[in-house]
């Protein structure tokens, strides 16, 4: 296997290979398959979406306060955010959370049951989003704050995920 198709590596934009963090992958991994059952292409980890997603975390770590980042002057992105209590919550937890709101949508009608929520999975598996990059901090109170980034946004509404 040549070095530019490793698994576990990815082309940064300037052309080095670098090694994916072992958070990272995890996050990529567990995407990857709830994607895979719904027989959706796997994501690509973003560099660029992963610094965003950094950035973000790195703001939340002082009061890990659930808060989506908005961005501004026209950056559009999906994103997934969690909080959970304590230091120990990995990027497989997130996931796991996030998807498990799929038996709260229903494909027929391309809705989530009442008082429920299911965007957050709808976003893992949006058939045309193609990059992933996440982000994992242990906020200053010892709890943890996750978020992720999807490039191209999905959850229009009125469309099905996939």
């Amino acid at each position: 296997m040549d070095q530019d198709h490793h698994p576990y590596k990815q082309r940064e934009e300037n052309g080095h290979m670098v090694d994916f963090e072992p958070e990272s992958f995890e996050f990529l991994f567990h995407h990857n398959l709830v994607r895979a059952a719904k027989w959706e292409l796997p994501l690509m980890w973003d560099f660029e979406l992963e610094k965003y997603a950094r950035w973000w975390a790195g703001q939340r770590k002082a009061d890990c306060k659930l808060q989506h980042s908005f961005p501004e002057d026209g950056f559009k992105l999906g994103e997934n955010i969690y909080w959970g209590s304590g230091s120990s919550w990995t990027p497989r937890d997130a996931v796991d959370a996030w998807s498990g709101e799929e038996k709260y949508y229903t494909y027929e009608t391309n809705s989530c049951a009442a008082g429920q929520m299911c965007g957050h999975y709808t976003q893992i598996v949006w058939k045309d989003t193609r990059r992933l990059g996440c982000a994992r901090v242990v906020c200053d109170d010892g709890d943890v704050f996750m978020t992720c980034n999807y490039d191209p946004v999905g959850n229009y509404e009125g469309q099905k995920p996939y």
